[in-house]
């Protein structure tokens, strides 16, 4: 089921920003001289990371905006095709390094449909748990950070702090509370407990009230409507021309969520709506990332209501790592530890593709394989790179000060992006 966050028709960006360019030359009383060019970042702290925007200005008006990226990049595609499948793992923590849970899940599970393994219902379970939790610290921060870039200080100060506790139960869980590395092709690296899932239980209790708060400080605050309403407008026809996906697409009203189109992980088996915006502009776009907050609340408390018993990984004993204290112990499980771990799990030759529901939009992973333990070619489809890629069309109109707010809506990671 899906739900219109706004019901409002959609202007056009086109004509605004003809508009906007020809007022401004109207009240300008000097004759315009030659263009100007500027390169806002790639140090600079609206563009969320390393981008560099070079921005062409007709006064205060950008009438050309190109953004420059690769200022990250490691060549993590590269480096998987040179590693066993499970040694790529923590190099998944480092994409969208704010949600790396959702990360961990999404590439194991494109090795798993590679190897046609399936994981039990409680380990299916678990990992649904961490990637909802992933998109509720990810679009915690994505909105705070937003708020901040368009001056609403107080709302980051909100959305940080309910952040740090679901670090606090990441850290519970995994290990670690930033780069976790916690799944395995086959399972996970250690089970839950009563103790996460008290923890779990009490912020989720407490979410939807500070949600309000929220809500209350920014959704009909003049100066934040002023910033946000009308500006970036992406209409469904160019979202999907450029390939958007997530909370970016939704917002432009095309009903598409791999969580309900492709489900997995049983999402099927779970209530809850998919956001839509109808302007598609800055404001629809902080709306349906509200929107989804309550709905991945919504999410995890039917979660940990019926999350069932037994194992957490799959039963295929020769493609995982034995108990370390069974390979201390017994000479056959030394062995079998020590194929796994210096030869990899044995994946069939062929081809996959695996899209999973990030916070940022699909991220998807396809592997090549030619059998072994290493992929032969291994492509990231990083929904970070793909959304920025709509920059150059909805900046152009707009005055130098609304970029940070268009910036801040599309919620973008640059290590993903460019990874």
């Amino acid at each position: 089921m899906s739900t219109v966050v706004r019901e409002i028709e959609a202007p056009d960006n086109a004509a605004r920003a003809s508009q906007q360019l020809e007022t401004y030359q109207e009240t300008t009383t000097d004759i315009i001289g030659e263009k100007l060019i500027l390169n806002m970042g790639p140090s600079h702290p609206a563009t969320h990371g390393v981008l560099r925007l070079v921005l062409e200005l007709d006064g205060e008006i950008i009438t050309k905006a190109i953004p420059d990226v690769g200022y990250l990049h490691r060549g993590d595609e590269k480096i998987a095709e040179n590693m066993h499948y499970n040694q790529f793992v923590p190099y998944t923590d480092r994409l969208d390094y704010l949600a790396p849970l959702a990360n961990n899940v999404a590439y194991v599970m494109a090795v798993e449909k590679l190897l046609g393994w399936e994981l039990p219902e409680r380990g299916q379970a678990i990992r649904l748990i961490c990637c909802e939790l992933a998109r509720v610290s990810s679009h915690l921060l994505g909105m705070g950070v937003f708020a901040m870039d368009c001056g609403a200080m107080t709302v980051f100060l909100y959305t940080f702090t309910e952040r740090e506790k679901i670090y606090n139960l990441t850290e519970h869980l995994t290990g670690a509370r930033f780069t976790t590395s916690y799944t395995r092709v086959g399972g996970q690296t250690r089970d839950l407990n009563d103790e996460f899932l008290n923890g779990l239980k009490k912020f989720l209790d407490e979410l939807p009230k500070h949600l309000d708060e929220i809500d209350n400080l920014l959704t009909r605050n003049k100066i934040f409507l002023d910033r946000t309403k009308d500006v970036g407008i992406i209409k469904a026809d160019r979202a999907l021309a450029y390939g958007l996906t997530g909370p970016n697409l939704r917002a432009s009203g095309v009903d598409y969520d791999l969580r309900k189109a492709h489900p997995y992980l049983g999402y099927e088996n779970f209530d809850f709506d998919v956001p839509l915006g109808s302007v598609g502009d800055c404001y629809d776009r902080y709306l349906v990332r509200l929107e989804e907050l309550r709905q991945s609340h919504k999410i995890l408390v039917q979660a940990i209501s019926r999350i069932p018993g037994g194992p957490i990984n799959v039963a295929e004993a020769k493609g995982l790592l034995p108990k370390k204290e069974r390979v201390l112990m017994g000479m056959e499980e030394l062995i079998h530890h020590f194929i796994i771990a210096t030869q990899g799990v044995e994946a069939p030759p062929g081809e996959i593709y695996f899209g999973h529901e990030n916070p940022k939009g699909e991220l998807g992973f396809y592997i090549n394989s030619k059998g072994g333990g290493v992929p032969h070619r291994l492509k990231i489809r990083s929904p970070s790179f793909v959304n920025l890629s709509i920059v150059p069309e909805i900046i152009p109109g707009h005055m130098l000060s609304d970029v940070p707010a268009i910036l801040g809506s599309l919620d973008f990671v640059m290590g993903e992006c460019d990874r």
